[in-house]
C-alpha cells in the first residue's frame, strides 16, 4: 500500500502538471508577462509545490534531512531535467532559441547554491524569529534576485519570440487559464504530502536512510511537475517557458529552506542536518556553472558541438549522486 501510494501521488503530479504547463503558457500569451516571467515566477511557483508540502510535512515527521536533501536534489534533478530535454531535442538548439534574461536567472541561482554551500559548511546554529541566520541571507538574495531579474528585464526588453500558428492557444479563455491554473496547482500541492508521508515510510522500510530518499526518490518525484511543464513548453515551441520553470524553480525552492525551518522549532535546520548534503549543494553549483555558459556562449550551427554542455551536465549529475550514495 505505501507504494501504491507513491505511485498513485506521482500520476497526479503528471497529470496536474500537464494542465498546469498549458495554462501557464496561455496565460503568458494572452498578458503581457511574455514565456519567461510566466515561466521564471508562476510556473516555476506552482511546479514547485510539491517541495513545499514535502519538506514542511517532513519537518512535522522530524526528518529535517528529508526536507533539506529534497530541496536541493531537486534543484540538482531540475538541471538534470533542462539538460535531458536539451539533448532529446538538440536539433532545436533550445538554449540558442530562448532569451538572454535567463542569464540573471542562472547567475541568482548560482550565487544562492555557493551560499547555501557556505551555510550547511559553517552551520550557524543562530536562529533569528525562529529562522536560522543562515536561511535568512539565502532569502534576502532570493528578494532582492527577483526584483534584480524584474528591473533588467524591463530595463532591457528583448524582442518577442514568435511563436508558430499552429501552437496557438488562443481558444482558451484567459479566465479560464487563470483558475485551471489555481486548480491544477492544488492538486499537485495534496499530491505532495502524499508523496512525503509514504517517501518517509519506504526509508524506513528499505534502510537507505532519509537523506538519500529526500536527496534522490523524492526530490525526483516532487521534481515531475517541472519534467512535464518543460516538455509540454518544449513542444509548444514556448522556449521561454521551459527555461525560466526550470531556473526559476531552482530559485524559489530556496524560499522553502525558510518555511521549513519555520516548523522546525529546535534550532537552525541547516545546522541539524547531515554533512552529505554539502556534497549536494555542491553538485547544483557546478551544474549552475555549466548551465550558464550554455546560456552565454556564441551560438552553435553543429548539434553535436551545441550539445556538449548537456552532456557534460549529465555526466556530472551522476558522478555527484554516485558521490551521495557511497557517503
Amino acid at each position: 500500500m505505501v507504494y501504491l501510494g507513491f505511485i498513485l501521488a506521482a500520476v497526479i503530479t503528471v497529470f496536474a502538471a500537464i494542465k498546469l504547463s498549458t495554462y501557464a503558457d496561455t496565460i503568458g500569451e494572452k498578458t503581457s508577462l511574455g514565456g519567461m516571467v510566466v515561466g521564471t515566477i508562476f510556473l516555476a511557483g506552482a511546479t514547485s509545490l510539491p517541495e513545499v508540502t514535502t519538506s514542511v510535512s517532513a519537518i512535522v515527521l522530524d526528518s529535517p534531512d528529508i526536507a533539506v536533501g529534497n530541496v536541493f536534489g531537486s534543484n540538482m534533478f531540475n538541471l538534470l531535467i533542462i539538460a535531458s530535454f536539451d539533448l532529446y531535442y538538440r536539433r532545436q538548439q533550445i538554449f540558442k532559441n530562448a532569451g538572454k534574461s535567463h542569464i540573471y536567472t542562472a547567475s541568482i541561482g548560482l550565487l544562492l547554491a555557493t551560499v547555501a554551500l557556505l551555510a550547511l559548511s559553517l552551520k550557524i546554529d543562530y536562529s533569528i524569529l525562529g529562522i536560522g541566520v543562515d536561511v535568512w541571507v539565502l532569502m534576502s538574495i532570493y528578494g532582492l534576485g527577483i526584483w534584480l531579474i524584474s528591473y533588467l528585464t524591463k530595463k532591457y526588453p528583448e524582442e518577442p519570440v514568435a511563436e508558430p500558428e499552429e501552437y496557438n492557444l488562443s481558444a482558451i479563455p484567459l479566465k479560464r487559464a487563470i483558475i485551471g491554473f489555481v486548480i491544477a496547482a492544488l492538486f499537485i500541492m495534496g499530491a505532495g504530502t502524499l508523496l512525503t508521508v509514504t517517501g518517509d515510510q519506504i526509508a524506513v522500510i528499505t534502510g537507505l536512510g532519509a537523506s538519500f530518499v529526500g536527496s534522490f526518490l523524492i526530490a525526483a518525484t516532487t521534481s515531475l511537475p517541472e519534467a512535464i511543464a518543460v516538455l509540454v513548453a518544449l513542444q509548444l515551441r514556448n522556449y521561454n517557458l521551459a527555461i525560466g520553470s526550470i531556473l526559476g524553480s531552482n530559485l524559489f525552492n530556496i524560499l522553502i529552506l525558510g518555511a521549513s525551518d519555520v516548523f522546525y522549532r529546535q534550532g537552525s535546520i541547516i545546522a541539524a542536518v547531515s554533512d552529505v548534503h554539502q556534497i549536494t549543494a555542491a553538485a547544483v553549483g557546478i551544474l549552475s556553472v555549466v548551465i550558464l555558459y550554455a546560456l552565454v556562449r556564441k551560438p552553435r550551427e553543429s548539434s553535436i558541438r551545441y550539445a556538449m554542455p548537456s552532456v557534460i551536465l549529465v555526466i556530472l549529475y551522476f558522478i555527484s549522486s554516485y558521490l551521495i550514495f557511497i557517503q
